[in-house]
């Protein structure tokens, strides 16, 4: 099918319902109304060829991607959240849709997509349907972006729900994806949102109709992608550790450990939260961070920064995605502000709820541990883990490769990076191999039921054709004689 037969009455069709803010008794038929345009578009779109979709594609890339537009969308984003800079966002912007379009470069999502004549099996891709994206507050243009790319590369339609304060931002996204797409000759109504103002119940609802979530934020609408009724991949929370051991160049670990803490001013879930530093290295490492910015507090200093981030037990929205002389301003630490610090560090030694600072931050603060060994660093990592952040990912600055074998054998984490800025890596980067994302699995440890990076295969149905092939019936002895030579018969 090509682009002009997929030309369509947008959304403007007086004859079809319209998106709008709806009292509470409403929101069920508001959202009904979103879904069956999206259903509409997507029947449709399914029938399309790979050109096609991959046109699709190539337009919603585009629309994030396009300089003036991309500037636009991170200055919005940074005036409605407040969270991380802008020069940050437009990087983090194009980089991370051009890295999903490489990923997604010349994948063939339609159709029959392999052949395997000796097993007798063809699969055959089919769309999910209607995809509901959950999108949080720190990302706000890039997250929806990723996955509007992705479900659109799969023959899906796709609507957005964003953080409350993400939603401008996501209207001016969407509203840049529908010009490429009249440009193109594509039906609007493949990508939507949410009416403004997105409410909880909304979100709700629209997870209950949607035939997919993907839900990325915070752990309460993950839980609630879960029992949504409706199949749904959600991330785990976020609390990174990295490992310096004794061996690592020190200088080259601390540049790429504060490149990564201070980008967007720590608002990725990716961003290192803890080192745990071998004590034969502590103070030589304590300097090669003092050289990239990094302040260390004092126990007053931290006690003061404590009760800003803090509130009853749960972390505070003061400091979340701001750069750290701002943090100091807003907790009164003028010795450190005047250092005019990139980084916050404070050294400590528990774990768990009583010890804020072991967990995650979204901050350019950084909780210093010491350890003996690696054996000891290991079970400090996994204390923090078991705290939160069990299943996302550890990084380990050496120059002995061979001991990240021993991280991915015994900690619960679905990612091991080594001797790279951890926050650009884990995602996916240009000089490494993983798949590019904002949304990480976290296997069973974090509560998810994946552990790759949110990707393609996400939102894709494969259907099997089994033909007869030759028979292969094993022999007895071939699969258990081993087992009756070692144990009996």
């Amino acid at each position: 099918m090509s682009v002009q037969i997929l030309r369509h009455q947008q959304s403007n069709n007086p004859d079809l319902p319209q998106a709008a803010a709806s009292a509470p008794g409403q929101t069920a038929p508001t959202v009904a109304a979103i879904v069956a345009r999206a259903r509409q578009a997507q029947r449709e779109f399914a029938r399309a060829d790979q050109a096609t979709i991959d046109t699709a594609v190539a337009a919603a890339a585009w629309a994030i991607m396009e300089p003036a537009r991309n500037r636009q969308l991170a200055e919005c984003a940074v005036a409605d959240t407040g969270l991380g800079n802008v020069e940050d966002k437009i990087r983090k912007n194009y980089r991370k849709t051009l890295g999903l379009l490489r990923d997604l470069h010349g994948r063939k999502t339609v159709g029959v997509i392999s052949q395997d004549a000796q097993a007798g099996i063809t699969e055959i891709a089919r769309p999910v349907g209607v995809v509901a994206a959950i999108t949080p507050s720190t990302n706000p243009a890039a997250t929806p972006a990723n996955k509007i790319l992705n479900a659109l590369k799969c023959g899906n339609s796709v609507i957005v729900a964003p953080s409350p304060k993400g939603q401008g931002t996501c209207e001016l996204l969407l509203s840049f994806i529908h010009a490429e797409f009249a440009r193109a000759g594509l039906p609007a109504d493949l990508v939507q949102m949410l009416p403004t103002p997105v409410s909880k119940l909304a979100t709700a609802e629209l997870m209950r109709q949607a035939d997919l979530v993907v839900a990325t934020g915070s752990q309460a609408n993950v839980r609630m992608a879960y029992t949504s009724g409706t199949p749904a991949f959600g991330v785990g929370a976020g609390n990174v550790a990295s490992i310096i051991d004794s061996t690592a160049a020190l200088d080259d670990a601390a540049a790429k450990i504060e490149r990564s803490k201070t980008f967007d001013n720590a608002t990725s879930c990716s961003s290192e939260n803890s080192l745990v530093v071998l004590d034969a290295v502590y103070k030589p490492m304590l300097k090669a961070l003092a050289a990239v910015g990094g302040v260390l507090l004092t126990s007053t200093e931290k006690a003061r920064l404590q009760a800003l981030m803090w509130h009853d037990g749960k972390l505070a929205g003061q400091a979340t995605g701001q750069s750290a002389r701002r943090i100091a301003e807003l907790a009164g630490l003028e010795r450190v502000r005047d250092q005019q610090p990139t980084m916050l560090l404070v050294e400590e030694t528990g774990v768990g709820r009583e010890f804020p600072f072991s967990g995650e931050k979204l901050s350019p603060v950084l909780t210093l541990y010491r350890a003996a060994d690696l054996p000891a660093a290991l079970d400090c990592v996994a204390r923090l883990y078991a705290y939160m952040g069990a299943g996302h990912s550890v990084s380990l600055h050496t120059a002995n490769p061979r001991q990240a074998l021993q991280l991915g054998m015994e900690l619960p984490v679905a990612r091991v990076i080594v001797n790279q800025a951890h926050c650009f890596a884990t995602g996916g980067n240009f000089d490494n191999g993983l798949p590019f994302s904002l949304s990480m699995g976290c296997g069973t440890w974090g509560g998810n039921n994946f552990s790759d990076n949110l990707g393609w295969r996400q939102y894709l149905n494969i259907t099997r054709i089994a033909v007869p092939i030759a028979e292969r019936v094993p022999d007895e002895a071939e699969l258990l004689g081993d087992y009756f030579a070692r144990v009996g018969q």
